[in-house]
């Protein structure tokens, strides 16, 4: 009998699988893999975000024993803070949107949270979820603002953990990597990550409609055009996260095209997933076929799939919410 593995419930984060995605392969005419994020404790990419930045306050003395977090987050950065303070012994006060799925807000309060809601509202607002965030975390005795889209600790996550995990899934033959940006840690982390051990890696940005990144990346200027429903992707400005990030090339991507492959994901894969990771795997075909068409067939991909369907039973999984949306119905739901 082998005996049980032993160790801290917050190893538990990151080591994720990573899988070759059979269709979206077929479609690039190439490998494409995918980082099962989805499968850390939170079901997110944000958990490793939440770890190393709660672990960075504490190396800063800006955390003390009982103290507060406080953080802005369409929810999973949350639900990851949550989950790792709870294990150290903080607690959290989380900040969101009240546009955000109906899950994530039933996640949060009952792993502990206390959960404000405030109005979606454009950046330069003051009520914006992120200044807000930042006054409570200054008005609440004990308090750290975890300020996820400005505290490079959450990119040095994925400097640390993701692209060394993905570079030796792959033994080290990789060709490419892209997914989308919220603060841009995922995208710089993985992509700095990557470039430290082959700087002939392709780093791609994949950008939903109403976010302005693929805009500055392909001509150099932040210009936001269309719309989307993806929570958690979609960035205005250049966060300290993005700032140095090595892009070399950028796509963008409808939510109709993201849908496609959460679909195709779920009935033929079996992979229960949310729109971000439909987008990532649009952005990894599109990043496929553009590079066997430069260097010819035999190239390989990866990306992340961030985080897992069941948070938008109500939204993305709804016939009425999709309709609501002037979205493609899944044709299981009509």
């Amino acid at each position: 009998m082998t005996a049980p593995s032993l160790g801290r419930t917050l190893d538990l984060i990151g080591n994720t699988p990573l899988v070759l995605l059979k269709g979206p392969s077929e479609a690039a005419g190439c490998e494409i893999w995918g980082k099962c994020e989805f499968m850390n404790p939170g079901a997110s990419v944000k958990d490793r975000a939440a770890l190393w930045i709660v672990r960075d306050a504490e190396a800063k003395g800006q955390l003390e024993p009982g103290g507060t977090i406080v953080e802005g987050t369409a929810g999973n950065t949350g639900i990851g803070l949550a989950l790792v303070a709870n294990a150290l012994g903080y607690k959290t006060i989380i900040v969101m949107p009240e546009n955000q799925s109906k899950e994530k807000m039933d996640t949060l309060r009952a792993l502990g949270a206390e959960l404000v809601l405030v109005p979606p509202t454009k950046f330069s607002n003051p009520g914006h979820f992120v200044h807000t965030s930042r006054r409570l975390a200054e008005e609440t005795a004990g308090a750290v603002w975890a300020n996820q889209f400005d505290n490079v600790a959450n990119r040095r996550a994925h400097i640390d953990s993701t692209a060394p995990e993905i570079w030796e899934q792959m033994d080290g033959r990789i060709d490419g990597f892209t997914c989308a940006v919220g603060t841009g840690g995922t995208l710089a982390g993985v992509g700095l990550g990557l470039k430290e051990r082959d700087d002939k890696v392709t780093i791609a940005l994949t950008d939903p409609y109403g976010a302005a990144l693929y805009n500055y990346y392909a001509h150099g200027e932040l210009c936001a055009e269309g719309n989307s429903v993806a929570e958690g992707i979609g960035q205005g400005r250049i966060t300290a996260n993005l700032e140095g990030a090595p892009i070399d090339t950028q796509f963008r991507i409808s939510d109709e095209e993201g849908l496609l492959w959460v679909g195709r994901l779920l009935r033929e894969e079996g992979l229960c997933l949310g729109l971000s990771s439909g987008i990532n795997v649009a952005g990894a075909v599109a990043l496929g076929r553009q590079l066997v068409a430069q260097n010819g067939r035999g190239q390989r991909v990866a990306t992340i799939l961030c985080d897992t369907g069941f948070r938008y039973l109500s939204s993305l999984y709804d016939r009425e919410w999709l309709k609501s949306k002037g979205l493609p119905v899944f044709d299981w739901l009509g």
